[in-house]
């Protein structure tokens, strides 16, 4: 079972969260608004290595974290 540590709640089954996407730049090279939101609810990156991802605690504080996880272990290695 994967868990995430919470600041707030501790440690908690990761079915109480929901991704809520990666955390990067959106290029500069798209300048329209409307493209902008797309590519960054949309568009992945999906690297290999470290990725800063936003997870939501729907079943818990209810609150945003941003988590640095290694996409090749499966490990987290830091909430916010």
């Amino acid at each position: 079972m994967h868990e995430l540590h919470c600041p707030r709640c501790g440690r908690r089954p990761l079915e109480e969260f929901t991704f809520g996407g990666e955390r990067r730049a959106v290029p500069d090279h798209i300048t329209e608004p409307d493209d902008r939101d797309f590519d960054e609810v949309w568009i992945f990156n999906n690297p290999h290595g470290v990725a800063t991802e936003r997870w939501f605690h729907a079943s818990g504080c209810r609150r945003w974290l941003t988590v640095r996880r290694d996409t090749i272990r499966d490990e987290v290695i830091e909430v916010r």
